[in-house]
């Protein structure tokens, strides 16, 4: 994928990212583990938050952040308008950052260790790899919104 490519997908999905913490009915809603999981939709936001500005924000666009990947799962960071002022910051922060790279920027080495199985780790397959990772969570997240939904407008 190019730089145009990813730019589009991620706008897409944080804009998708930001709906969703909208549309939760109560800020007690977004903290609510279903059953049978450990993660709320805050805490998955949470995450996908500090993983966009670690690795895309940090890494790629040089905007200072220090990430606490433990508070991500296991505290309430932002409250629901902290998520959203955070989503509309990384709606600013990625493509920044995106586009500051180039074909060859594109196919360099990542800066930095993020998966395991692969010893060559390129920016390209970096931001692959980000991408499906916030895609995985966003769709968690929307089904945890539907869920809570349900209960909390009874």
């Amino acid at each position: 994928m190019n730089k145009e490519t990813f730019l589009t997908l991620f706008v897409r999905d944080l804009k998708r990212l930001r709906v969703e913490i909208e549309q939760y009915p109560s800020e007690e809603s977004l903290w609510v583990p279903l059953p049978g999981t450990i993660n709320s939709g805050g805490n998955l936001c949470q995450h996908l938050i500090g993983n966009l500005r670690t690795y895309v924000g940090l890494t790629l666009g040089g905007v200072a952040y220090v990430r606490n990947r433990d508070a991500e799962f296991a505290d309430k960071v932002f409250s629901k308008s902290g998520l959203l002022e955070q989503i509309d910051l990384l709606l600013e922060i990625i493509p920044q950052a995106l586009e500051k790279l180039d074909d060859t920027a594109m196919h360099a080495e990542y800066p930095r260790g993020v998966l395991d199985m692969f010893t060559e780790q390129s920016v390209n397959l970096i931001l692959q790899h980000l991408l499906a990772h916030f895609s995985y969570h966003l769709g968690q997240i929307n089904y945890h919104r539907r869920w809570v939904s349900t209960v909390f407008n009874q």
